[in-house]
């Protein structure tokens, strides 16, 4: 095999979650550039429309957006089966769906706990739970989880985030365990500081001039830098990782003194 074809992902499926923007939608444009079909979901119907147009530009593969609040277990439910009802199967799974409500420990409401839990947390299990039985009967898939550096470490405030990406971590590990006899790789990306819509939502100026300090290479990740590490637990090339958690971060949990 050569090394173009390690990493072609020719008559997969891709299920990539917070697909709209962001690095989802990076993740999503590199899965149909590698050659994969697509499908992306999020909450916002016109977001999709447009995300899907540029995903595909350029390329010759199909694609679908489907509608899906995963905060609903309900949701995401329909969500797996819609998608391989219409795509006729799903190969790779990408959970990157997730949000973050900053809080300390004495100040997290209840509601905010909960929504965390089931979008970074419940949806992931829910989607690879619907999806995992078509891909054993395959014998190949690939599930990867969007964890965060946050699930490694943590700073303040950051008590609901930290736990359920922590808990995504613990996950992966468990289901490569039980899915690996079958051929599929379960692994996760726990992306540092990426300039996307989130943590400019939540953090300060401050703060990202902070984290950008903290990191190696002294600045903010561009989404189109997750691509590569997604393609290589996508495909072939990474046929024998798994149960893995790949820190993407510029260098910043190398910065520990």
């Amino acid at each position: 095999m050569d090394n173009h074809s390690l990493f072609d992902l020719s008559g997969r499926v891709a299920l990539v979650t917070g697909g709209s923007k962001g690095l989802g939608k990076a993740m999503a444009r590199g899965f149909s550039q590698a050659g994969a079909d697509v499908v992306i979901s999020s909450r916002h119907e016109e977001e999709l429309r447009q995300a899907l147009v540029e995903i595909l530009e350029g390329t010759d593969r199909r694609g679908i957006s489907l509608v899906a609040d995963l905060a609903r277990r309900a949701d995401a439910q329909r969500l797996a089966q819609t998608a391989q009802e219409r795509m006729g199967r799903v190969d790779i799974l990408v959970n990157n769906a997730g949000t973050n409500i900053p809080a300390s420990i004495d100040a997290v409401r209840d509601e905010d706990w909960d929504r965390l839990i089931e979008l970074n947390l419940s949806a992931c299990m829910v989607l690879t739970r619907a999806l995992v039985p078509s891909m054993k009967e395959r014998r190949w898939g690939r599930v990867i989880h969007i964890s965060s550096i946050l699930g490694l470490g943590s700073k303040t405030a950051r008590n609901a985030y930290s736990a359920t990406k922590s808990a995504l971590i613990g996950m992966t590990q468990a289901s490569a365990l039980d899915l690996g006899p079958y051929g599929i790789t379960v692994n996760c990306i726990a992306p540092g500081p990426f300039l996307t819509d989130l943590p400019a939502r939540i953090l300060s100026e401050a703060e990202k001039e902070t984290f950008a300090r903290r990191t190696a290479l002294g600045r903010w990740g561009n989404p189109s830098e997750l691509v590569g590490p997604a393609l290589l637990l996508a495909s072939e090339a990474g046929s024998y990782i798994t149960g893995s958690t790949l820190v993407v971060d510029g260098g910043v949990m190398a910065n520990t003194l």
